[in-house]
Protein backbone atom coordinates (compact mmCIF):
# COMPACT_ATOMS: atom_id res chain seq x y z
CA UNK A 1 0.00 0.00 0.00
CA UNK A 2 1.51 3.34 -0.89
CA UNK A 3 1.23 6.67 -0.09
CA UNK A 4 -2.25 8.28 -0.76
CA UNK A 5 -1.92 10.73 -3.61
CA UNK A 6 -2.34 13.40 -1.67
CA UNK A 7 -3.28 14.12 2.35
CA UNK A 8 -2.55 17.56 4.29
CA UNK A 9 -0.85 15.72 7.60
CA UNK A 10 2.50 17.13 6.57
CA UNK A 11 1.56 20.39 6.06
CA UNK A 12 -0.49 20.22 9.44
CA UNK A 13 2.20 18.39 11.55
CA UNK A 14 4.24 21.60 10.24
CA UNK A 15 1.64 24.44 11.36
CA UNK A 16 1.36 22.57 14.83
CA UNK A 17 5.44 22.38 15.66
CA UNK A 18 5.62 26.01 14.05
CA UNK A 19 2.82 27.24 16.55
CA UNK A 20 4.30 25.26 19.34
CA UNK A 21 8.00 26.87 19.00
CA UNK A 22 9.39 24.08 18.03
CA UNK A 23 12.49 23.43 15.59
CA UNK A 24 12.40 20.75 13.46
CA UNK A 25 14.15 19.56 9.84
CA UNK A 26 12.17 18.17 6.79
CA UNK A 27 13.43 16.16 4.96
CA UNK A 28 12.76 13.77 1.99
CA UNK A 29 13.86 9.86 1.60
CA UNK A 30 13.30 7.13 -0.47
CA UNK A 31 10.08 5.20 0.48
CA UNK A 32 10.47 3.21 3.94
CA UNK A 33 8.32 0.29 4.70
CA UNK A 34 9.61 -0.46 8.12
CA UNK A 35 11.95 0.84 10.90
CA UNK A 36 14.44 -0.29 10.30
CA UNK A 37 14.76 0.98 6.71
CA UNK A 38 13.37 4.23 7.58
CA UNK A 39 16.85 4.35 10.06
CA UNK A 40 19.26 3.29 7.57
CA UNK A 41 18.00 5.80 4.89
CA UNK A 42 17.78 8.97 7.55
CA UNK A 43 21.24 7.62 8.84
CA UNK A 44 20.11 7.22 12.38
CA UNK A 45 19.73 5.02 15.45
CA UNK A 46 16.36 2.84 15.20
CA UNK A 47 15.95 3.89 18.78
CA UNK A 48 14.84 7.64 17.91
CA UNK A 49 12.88 6.83 15.61
CA UNK A 50 9.46 7.29 16.99
CA UNK A 51 7.17 4.41 16.26
CA UNK A 52 3.52 5.47 16.58
CA UNK A 53 1.14 2.86 16.45
CA UNK A 54 -3.04 3.07 16.61
CA UNK A 55 -4.89 0.95 18.76
CA UNK A 56 -8.64 0.42 19.82
CA UNK A 57 -9.56 -0.13 23.36
CA UNK A 58 -12.41 -0.38 25.05
CA UNK A 59 -12.58 3.53 25.05
CA UNK A 60 -12.04 3.92 21.92
CA UNK A 61 -8.57 4.74 19.55
CA UNK A 62 -5.30 5.82 20.77
CA UNK A 63 -2.19 6.57 19.16
CA UNK A 64 1.18 5.06 21.26
CA UNK A 65 4.31 5.90 20.43
CA UNK A 66 7.74 3.76 21.81
CA UNK A 67 11.41 3.92 20.42
CA UNK A 68 11.59 1.63 17.00
CA UNK A 69 13.79 -0.99 17.90
CA UNK A 70 11.14 -2.10 21.15
CA UNK A 71 7.90 -3.71 20.95
CA UNK A 72 4.36 -3.16 22.45
CA UNK A 73 3.99 -4.50 26.14
CA UNK A 74 0.25 -4.56 25.84
CA UNK A 75 -0.21 -5.33 29.47
CA UNK A 76 1.35 -2.20 30.37
CA UNK A 77 -0.62 -0.22 27.29
CA UNK A 78 -3.78 -1.75 28.57
CA UNK A 79 -3.25 -0.37 32.32
CA UNK A 80 -2.57 3.03 31.19
CA UNK A 81 -5.79 2.90 28.76
CA UNK A 82 -7.83 1.50 31.47
CA UNK A 83 -8.88 -1.23 29.39
CA UNK A 84 -8.95 -4.84 29.65
CA UNK A 85 -8.66 -5.20 25.87
CA UNK A 86 -6.78 -3.63 23.37
CA UNK A 87 -6.01 -4.28 19.55
CA UNK A 88 -4.35 -2.63 16.65
CA UNK A 89 -6.15 -0.58 14.33
CA UNK A 90 -6.96 -2.48 10.53
CA UNK A 91 -5.28 -0.94 7.80
CA UNK A 92 -9.13 0.95 7.10
CA UNK A 93 -9.67 2.13 10.01
CA UNK A 94 -6.14 3.54 9.96
CA UNK A 95 -7.13 5.20 6.76
CA UNK A 96 -10.47 6.44 8.42
CA UNK A 97 -8.81 7.80 10.82
CA UNK A 98 -5.59 9.59 9.92
CA UNK A 99 -6.18 9.15 5.84
CA UNK A 100 -2.80 7.40 6.23
CA UNK A 101 -1.34 4.09 5.71
CA UNK A 102 0.83 2.34 7.66
CA UNK A 103 4.25 3.42 8.15
CA UNK A 104 3.36 6.82 7.58
CA UNK A 105 1.67 8.24 10.76
CA UNK A 106 3.68 10.58 13.05
CA UNK A 107 3.82 10.20 16.88
CA UNK A 108 1.26 13.17 17.16
CA UNK A 109 -2.34 11.84 18.15
CA UNK A 110 -3.31 15.53 18.40
CA UNK A 111 -3.66 15.44 14.72
CA UNK A 112 -6.53 13.16 14.81
CA UNK A 113 -8.25 13.53 17.95
CA UNK A 114 -6.45 10.78 19.22
CA UNK A 115 -5.26 10.28 22.97
CA UNK A 116 -1.20 10.00 22.96
CA UNK A 117 0.97 7.91 25.20
CA UNK A 118 4.54 7.60 25.06
CA UNK A 119 6.74 5.00 26.39
CA UNK A 120 9.30 6.97 28.59
CA UNK A 121 12.29 5.73 27.23
CA UNK A 122 11.98 7.88 23.89
CA UNK A 123 13.17 10.49 26.24
CA UNK A 124 16.69 8.51 26.00
CA UNK A 125 16.70 10.56 22.49
CA UNK A 126 18.03 14.28 22.71
CA UNK A 127 16.66 14.22 18.71
CA UNK A 128 13.92 11.65 17.55
CA UNK A 129 12.71 10.80 13.84
CA UNK A 130 9.38 10.23 12.54
CA UNK A 131 7.59 9.34 9.16
CA UNK A 132 5.38 12.65 8.68
CA UNK A 133 1.97 11.51 6.76
CA UNK A 134 4.20 9.69 3.99
CA UNK A 135 6.61 6.77 3.97
CA UNK A 136 9.30 8.99 2.19
CA UNK A 137 9.13 12.39 4.65
CA UNK A 138 10.61 12.71 7.61
CA UNK A 139 11.19 15.16 10.76
CA UNK A 140 13.76 15.32 12.96
CA UNK A 141 13.42 17.35 16.23
CA UNK A 142 13.93 17.35 20.02
CA UNK A 143 12.66 15.34 22.33
CA UNK A 144 11.67 18.13 24.63
CA UNK A 145 10.04 19.67 21.76
CA UNK A 146 8.00 17.06 20.70
CA UNK A 147 7.13 16.51 24.60
CA UNK A 148 6.10 20.34 24.70
CA UNK A 149 3.66 20.14 21.29
CA UNK A 150 2.21 17.03 21.77
CA UNK A 151 1.84 16.68 25.78
CA UNK A 152 1.92 13.01 25.94
CA UNK A 153 0.90 10.97 28.45
CA UNK A 154 4.45 9.15 29.69
CA UNK A 155 4.81 5.61 30.51
CA UNK A 156 6.58 2.36 30.34
CA UNK A 157 4.36 0.74 27.09
CA UNK A 158 7.15 -1.17 25.52
CA UNK A 159 9.78 -4.12 26.39
CA UNK A 160 13.06 -4.80 24.32
CA UNK A 161 12.17 -6.58 21.04
CA UNK A 162 12.71 -10.09 20.26
CA UNK A 163 15.38 -10.62 18.37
Amino acid sequence: MSDPPHNDVVERLVALLERGGALFQLSSHAEVRTSAEAAEVRGTSLHSGAKALIVKSEAGFALLVMPADMSLKSSAARKLLKSNRMRFATPEELMTLTGLVPGSVPPFGSLFGLQTICDERLADNERINFNCGSRSRSIQMAYRDYVAVESPLIGQIARVADP
